[in-house]
């Protein structure tokens, strides 16, 4: 049977390492001979990727529908190019993808708190979610895959009501490519604020990365539940892996390859790339 390219998305919060960590992977994989390309999303190099990079940097207010569908749209500007070259037999690693849209999307909140949470001040709120929500990893694998805690939600939430149902905010990327595997990323918001270049952009507030981490435990375990085997490309590995970004950055590196490696060491993946969420629009 024909194999095409894996398909691998790292998520999480803000300065969590993603970018480190798809990088040194990139590297790792063109080492070992197998052809990869790395993308990001937004794409900010795009038409539509211009607007989005020129709202994140600037008090340009849109309404969050339209910020919304402009994240999607940048996706779809980029799936044929995925579908292709997923076909051609490279391997694609994103840093970000439709995870991040609706995590973001379907966290923005009209607060009543005494912190300035409204769409028109953040344009893009959310939350953290405990981790154990999110499905635990074989004891097998690396200890940097292992769940940590979090702080629950109720230490920051106060009569927080969300601006944009969370189905809503999946339904235009119905029908993207669907990574063979998503790395998890997780760290605590207050850790992530310690890094350097936190806050540079409005979505950089630990509030709004605790509201975003509920959503991706929403998620992770929705992804979990709704395809197992066929989500699975890898032997007791998941389609949503845990990953403590707050170890040292090799240390991660090991646990992100104890994943990738697998995946990728059989000369490539058999079958058709999955959709997301295809026919479960409700």
């Amino acid at each position: 049977m024909p194999t095409r390219g894996a398909f691998i998305v790292i998520e999480g919060l803000d300065r969590s390492g993603k970018s480190t960590q798809a990088a040194k992977l990139k590297e790792k994989l063109a080492a070992d001979g197998v052809k990869v390309e790395l993308m990001k999303f937004p794409d900010r190099t795009t038409a539509i990727g211009k607007m989005i990079d020129a709202y994140l940097r600037t008090n340009i207010e849109m309404d969050d529908h339209v910020v919304h569908l402009l994240y999607s749209a940048n996706r779809w500007e980029l799936a044929s190019r995925i579908s292709t070259l997923l076909s051609e037999g490279t391997t694609i690693i994103c840093d970000r993808y439709a995870f991040s849209g609706i995590a973001f999307s379907a966290s923005k909140v009209a607060s009543t708190s005494a912190a300035p949470t409204s769409a028109s001040s953040i344009s893009a709120s959310t939350s953290s979610s405990s981790p154990a929500a999110l499905p635990s990893t074989s004891t097998s694998q690396s200890s940097a895959l292992a769940p940590t805690s979090s702080t629950p939600a109720s230490a920051t939430s106060i009569a927080q009501t969300p601006l944009l149902p969370y189905a809503w905010c999946r339904a235009p990327d119905i029908g993207l490519p669907a990574p063979d595997v998503t790395l998890f990323f997780d760290i605590a918001p207050e850790a992530a604020r310690a890094r350097g270049g936190y806050g540079e952009e409005r979505y950089e507030r630990e509030d709004v990365q605790r509201r975003v981490m509920e959503v991706y435990a929403r998620l992770g375990a929705e992804m979990e539940a709704a395809r197992p085997g066929s989500w699975v490309r890898v032997d007791a590995a998941r389609a949503w892996e845990e990953v403590d970004a707050a170890r040292a950055i090799e240390e991660v590196a090991d646990a992100v390859w104890a994943v990738v490696g697998p995946l990728v060491k059989g000369g490539g993946i058999e079958g058709e790339v999955v959709r997301l969420w295809e026919g479960a629009l409700a």
